[in-house]
C-alpha cells in the first residue's frame, strides 16, 4: 500500500481534452408510502427539494480537475435552464464552460433518479435523439481540434446522446494522433472500431458483452470476451470495470490482469465510470505506467461506489481509502487501529456512528438498537465494556459471557462495523479518539444524560436516541432463567 500511497501523493497534473456527452444527474429522493390502486407501482411521497450534479463527461472534468488535472471540457448542451445549471457547476468546479456548443434546436440530456431509502425506484431521461445539425457538428469538432492541440491527453466521454458523432471523432482522433498523445474512451454501443487508434477503452462487463456479443459468466469468459472487442476494434487496451470485483486490465496479446476492490460496499454506482476514466487519462497523460493506472483508476472507483449519487473525488479521499486497505484486518480493533481506522473513513467521506454497551446475552433490543444506529451513517462502531469494566458497573457475577466472546458475537453482526473493548467506565475517552459524527444512545436517556454527547457537538457531530423494545433487558434475561432453573 506504500506505493500506492506514494502514487496518490505525486499524481500528475496533466491537460486533458475532456470531449463528449454533457448531461446533468438529478436525484429525486422520496419515501414509499404505499402501492398504487391504479397500477402495481409503488408511490412516492417526494421531499421538496432534488439534488443536482454533473454527469457524463462533465462529471469526468471535475472529477479529473479535483484530483488537480487541467480539464478542458468540449460538449453540447441546449438553450434551456439546465445548461445554465451545467455552467453554474461548472464554474464552480473552477472549469470553464466556454467551449460547450449550445444548440437551441436540442435540449441538455438530464437523467432524473428517483429514490427511496437510497435505492433506485425509477431513472426518467429526457434527450434529444436526433442528430445534431451539420453547422453544430462543425463548430464542435473545432473546438474538439483546439482543446486536442492544447492537452497532454484526450478523454472521450461517450453515452450516445450525439455529441461523438463520426465527424467529431474523426476530428479529435486526427489531432491526438499528430501529437501523439493517448486517448482514453469511456465507450457506448457496439461498435467499438468507431475508436480505432484509442489507446485504452473502461467499458463494464455489460458493455463489454455488448460489444462482443458473448456473455460474460466467469474469468475465462471475461478474457475471451476482451480478446474479441481488441482483435476487431483497433482499441489497444481494455480496463473493464467490475463493480464489487474490481477491474481488470487487458492488452492484444498478452494476460488479464486482475485488481481487486477492497473495503468497498457498493452503495451506488452512478458516476464511477467517469471518475475511473477520468484517473485513466489523467495517470496516462502524465506518463504513468498503465498498470499504475489501472492501480489508481480502481481506488477511485471504490471512492464512488461508497457514496450516493455521482460522489466525491479528491487526493485526500484516495489516501482514505489506502489508509482503509491498511487496516482491513477484522472487525475486533485495538483503541489505535481503531482510531485510524475512523480517521481513514472519514477521509473517504463516509459518516462515523458510534455506540457503546456491555451487550451480555445479546437479545432482540440489541439488535434493534444497533440496526438503528447503523442506519444513521456509513460505518457502526461499536464500543463494547471489558470484564473488569462491567464487573464495576455491574456487580460480581456478571458478565455472564467474557469479552472475547462478546465482541466476537458483536463481530458477527452485518450492521456492525468495527468492535472496540475499553476498560473505563465510560466510554468518554474512546469517542474523544475516534470523534464520531453521531453518537447513539437509547431513548431511555435524555441527550443531557448521554455521555461524550458535548464532545461529538463540540465538533459538529450530532447525538441520537433510538427507541428501543419494551421489556427487553439482559437483568430480565438473566432474571428468566435463574428462574427456569
Amino acid at each position: 500500500m506504500e506505493d500506492l500511497a506514494q502514487l496518490v501523493e505525486s499524481l500528475p497534473r496533466p491537460r486533458i481534452a475532456v470531449v463528449g456527452d454533457v448531461m446533468l444527474d438529478r436525484h429525486v429522493a422520496g419515501e414509499c408510502v404505499r402501492v398504487s390502486q391504479e397500477a402495481p407501482v409503488p408511490v412516492l411521497d417526494l421531499a421538496p427539494e432534488a439534488s443536482e450534479a454533473l454527469g457524463g463527461a462533465a462529471n469526468a472534468a471535475a472529477k479529473a480537475a479535483a484530483l488537480g488535472a487541467e480539464p478542458r471540457l468540449v460538449g453540447l448542451v441546449g438553450a434551456d435552464p439546465e445548461a445554465r445549471c451545467v455552467r453554474a457547476f461548472l464554474d464552480a468546479a473552477g472549469l470553464d464552460a466556454g467551449d460547450l456548443v449550445e444548440d437551441a434546436a436540442r435540449s441538455t440530456t438530464v437523467k432524473t433518479r428517483y429514490l427511496a431509502r437510497g435505492q433506485q425506484v425509477l431513472r426518467a431521461d429526457r434527450e434529444s435523439r436526433t442528430p445534431a445539425s451539420g453547422e453544430t457538428l462543425s463548430r464542435l469538432a473545432g473546438a474538439a481540434r483546439e482543446a486536442v492541440v492544447d492537452s497532454d491527453a484526450v478523454l472521450l466521454s461517450d453515452y450516445a446522446k450525439g455529441a461523438l458523432a463520426p465527424a467529431v471523432l474523426a476530428t479529435v482522433m486526427e489531432a491526438a494522433r499528430e501529437k501523439k498523445i493517448p486517448v482514453v474512451v469511456d465507450p457506448a454501443g457496439r461498435d467499438y472500431g468507431r475508436y480505432r487508434g484509442a489507446t485504452l477503452a473502461t467499458p463494464n462487463v455489460r458493455e463489454l458483452e455488448l460489444a462482443a456479443n458473448v456473455p460474460v459468466a466467469d474469468a475465462g469468459g471475461l478474457e475471451a470476451a476482451a480478446e474479441k472487442v481488441l482483435a476487431g476494434s483497433g482499441v489497444s487496451m481494455l480496463a473493464v470495470t467490475r463493480g464489487a470485483e474490481g477491474l481488470s486490465l487487458f492488452r492484444r496479446g498478452a494476460s488479464g490482469a486482475h485488481f481487486p476492490a477492497r473495503c468497498v460496499e457498493v452503495f451506488d454506482v452512478t458516476g464511477a465510470g467517469d471518475a475511473v476514466a477520468a484517473v485513466f487519462a489523467l495517470a496516462l497523460g502524465g506518463n504513468l505506467a498503465v498498470e499504475d493506472a489501472a492501480r489508481l483508476a480502481n481506488l477511485a472507483g471504490e471512492c464512488i461506489v461508497g457514496q450516493a449519487g455521482v460522489g466525491e473525488l479528491s487526493r485526500e479521499r484516495l489516501a482514505g481509502q489506502i489508509a482503509l486497505h491498511a487496516c482491513a484486518a477484522g472487525k475486533i480493533a485495538a483503541r489505535e487501529r481503531a482510531t485510524e481506522l475512523a480517521r481513514a473513513h472519514r477521509m473517504a467521506g463516509r459518516s462515523v456512528v458510534f455506540t457503546n454497551g456491555c451487550f451480555d446475552l445479546l437479545h432482540a433490543g440489541h439488535i434493534k438498537v444497533l440496526e438503528e444506529a447503523r442506519a444513521l451513517g456509513d460505518v457502526l462502531v461499536v464500543g463494547l465494556n471489558t470484564d473488569a469494566s462491567v464487573r464495576r458497573l455491574k456487580g460480581e457475577g456478571r458478565p455472564v459471557l467474557g469479552e472475547a466472546e462478546r465482541a466476537q458475537i458483536l463481530g458477527a453482526l452485518g450492521v456492525v462495523d468495527l468492535v472496540v473493548l475499553f476498560d473505563e467506565d465510560t466510554p468518554v475517552e474512546l469517542i474523544r479518539a475516534l470523534r464520531p459524527d453521531v453518537l447513539v444512545k437509547g431513548a431511555d436517556y435524555a441527550e443531557s444524560e448521554v455521555v461524550g454527547g458535548d464532545l461529538v457537538t463540540g465538533w459538529g457531530g450530532r447525538v441520537a436516541l433510538v427507541p428501543l423494545l419494551e421489556g427487553r433487558s439482559t437483568s430480565a434475561l438473566i432474571d428468566r432463567l435463574r428462574g427456569a432453573s
